[in-house]
């Protein structure tokens, strides 16, 4: 094991490939375990007789997995990058372990019956998951200078390309056939109980092959007060943006309450940090051209991406009448555009430079895309749209990585981790706000092409529920394909405005030269 004091620009080339792919594998836990959970969740549904609460599942995770990125980032820059993930994938683990027991002892006092445990453990899982996706990036650009790291941060892309593929089908598959394994231990448990061995190995990788890598310099004191404000701001608006917006609008008093308390946290947060001599986010970083820019182009790109992700499935199923599975398939021609499109941005960035290039190249592919996804019609062939979604995943490959690169590039060693979080936060938080308010768009297409007064049993679930439970193959009438193709069609135009926002916020993203070392970035002109 490597010394606490072992810099990182010392280590074996074994080495460092061991420590990535630790960290590699600690991400992949956290991408997969978002997907896997949604092919799980009508058994789980079934067994713990939580219907009414089952959108509280992912919706505890995402807020957790959220609120808490911005701090992981902040105690990078402040203690052993090591001991901060190790504790992210602990806690992770030990999240996981909890949902498989969810229910398994009847109900708990604090904590109620299963269902209610799951969703709180869910919420642990995402304490640890926030950091398994910060930290992958920040220990990257420990081990490898920004003129060598995009070909490894490559690799990042192709992990959620695959966890995306694989995710679904596991999931399926445990769920299903899981209870013959072990016996007497339901399938939907080994969703969760199949991240402890993988969580042990990729520790191993971590605790033996991985330096500390602390940061330079002595830390200051943690501002508690910050954090607790982060958290009160993040939390209420990530909860009020995943209300059931048919039961909850965007009038009701309850969204409006916690919008204002997460507005009110917000700007006390801000002046708090504006003062505090250790904020946990530096907001001298927005004088940086780059971070400024990069990080709008990735709130409006998170938000393209996972427009893709959720609505797509349901054109498929509700307008071309499609198996749910099916659908969900339809979607690995994406994955595989992004994995693809993430490797060759990473391999040429590394071996030509010009990253810039290659993010409006992919913006523009990306755009084509979403185009012929836009003017699809109701009797399009399966086959084509896999076709789109390829092209898709393309364009969307390089903004995994270059986006984080080029901010890595330009900022001080010291703020690596607070910059790289940051990134992953705009991210994150652009596909939350979009996803919402895109639901909200299809939803009022919905109701104003055939009122729920008039829409058979199947069609009025949709509407009262969302975009995020589709209607079973088969069962929609032509006029309700009708109504499905003309909202999901106006939803990819709206996706379009927000690639062409990425886009021209890109054109205006300073392109500096790749350091060869991790030392400090230049000064740039505002």
């Amino acid at each position: 094991m490597p010394t606490p004091a072992t810099p990182a620009n010392t280590l074996a080339h074994r080495q460092k490939m061991l420590t990535f792919a630790g960290v590699l594998l600690a991400m992949f836990l956290g991408a997969l375990d978002q997907t896997i959970v949604s092919t799980a969740l009508p058994r789980i549904v079934a067994d713990l007789d939580g219907l009414e609460r089952f959108t509280w599942v992912a919706t505890a995770y995402l807020v957790a997995s959220t609120a808490l990125v911005p701090i992981y980032g902040k105690l990078a820059d402040m203690y052993s990058r090591r001991k901060i993930e190790v504790t992210a994938v602990v806690i992770f683990l030990i999240g996981s372990m909890l949902c498989g027991l969810a229910g398994e002892f009847g109900p708990l006092p604090l904590l109620g019956d299963g269902m209610n445990q799951l969703v709180i453990f869910r919420a642990v899982q995402g304490l640890g998951g926030a950091g398994l996706f910060a930290m992958a990036f920040i220990i990257i650009a420990d081990l490898f200078p920004p003129a060598e790291r995009g070909r490894y941060q490559g690799f990042t892309g192709a992990v959620f390309g695959t966890s995306s593929v694989l995710g679904p089908f596991l999931g399926g598959f445990l769920t299903d056939n899981g209870g013959g394994l072990i016996p007497g231990v339901a399938g939907w448990r080994l969703v969760f109980y199949v991240n402890l061995p993988l969580g042990l190995l990729a520790l191993w990788f971590i605790l033996t092959q991985m330096p500390a890598l602390r940061p330079r310099g002595q830390p200051k004191p943690f501002d508690y007060l910050s954090a607790v404000l982060l958290m009160l701001g993040l939390v209420p608006l990530v909860m009020a943006l995943q209300l059931n917006k048919a039961v909850y609008g965007w009038t009701d008093p309850f969204t409006l309450g916690l919008l204002a308390v997460s507005v009110t946290s917000i700007v006390a947060f801000v002046f708090r940090s504006l003062r505090h001599e250790n904020p946990i986010l530096d907001f001298g970083l927005f004088r940086n051209p780059v971070f400024r820019t990069a990080n709008a182009a990735l709130f409006l790109l998170g938000g393209a991406f996972l427009g893709i992700i959720i609505f797509q499935p349901l054109f498929m199923v509700n307008v071309l009448g499609v198996s749910a599975t099916k659908a969900g398939v339809s979607l690995i021609p994406l994955s595989m555009g992004v994995v693809a499109g993430s490797l060759l941005a990473g391999q040429m960035v590394s071996r030509y430079g010009h990253y810039k290039r290659w993010m409006l190249s992919g913006l523009v592919v990306l755009l084509g895309g979403l185009s012929l996804l836009a003017t699809m019609s109701a009797d399009v062939g399966y086959y084509r749209i896999l076709g789109y979604l390829f092209l898709c995943g393309i364009g969307l490959g390089p903004t995994m990585p270059l986006y984080t690169l080029a901010i890595q590039n330009a900022i001080e060693p010291r703020l690596l981790g607070q910059a790289t979080s940051a990134s992953q936060f705009f991210r994150q938080i652009g596909g939350a706000i979009t996803a919402s308010v895109l639901g909200t768009v299809l939803t009022l297409t919905l109701t104003q092409s055939m009122p729920a007064t008039t829409a058979p049993p199947a069609a009025q679930a949709v509407v009262a529920e969302g975009p995020a439970l589709p209607v079973a193959a088969g069962a929609t009438s032509p006029q309700m394909r009708a109504a499905f193709s003309k909202g999901i069609s106006r939803v990819y135009f709206i996706n379009i405005l927000l690639v062409v926002g990425g886009l021209v916020m890109t054109l205006f993203v300073p392109e500096l030269p790749l350091r060869k070392t991790n030392s400090a970035a230049p000064p740039l002109a505002e």
